[in-house]
């Protein structure tokens, strides 16, 4: 089957309470193994990253391959704090 590439999905603010806290979940463990570095994609959940693509998951790379478990994806931090603030909490 391949690689399923990254695409930016966009998040409605009807969504429902369990999908929150899983991105919320997600975007704290990207902080705290990453931190503001450049991460590889690897086998990381892409649909999970596209919940956050293009918003505070970017690309580290141009060009970016959405497509490659080698591209480089970096988290923007204040965009993450924004949208999530409890996962820089404690």
């Amino acid at each position: 089957k391949g690689v399923t590439p990254i695409t930016r999905r966009e998040r409605r603010s009807d969504r429902r309470a369990p999908d929150r806290r899983a991105d919320t979940a997600f975007v704290k463990a990207l902080w705290e193994a990453f931190g503001e570095h450049p991460f590889e994609r690897g086998n990381l959940d892409a649909g999970r990253l596209s919940w956050l693509f293009g918003r505070e998951v970017l690309p580290a790379t141009d060009p970016f391959d959405p497509a490659d478990y080698e591209a480089l994806l970096v988290l923007d931090v204040p965009a993450a704090r924004a949208a999530f603030p409890e996962a820089f909490e404690g």
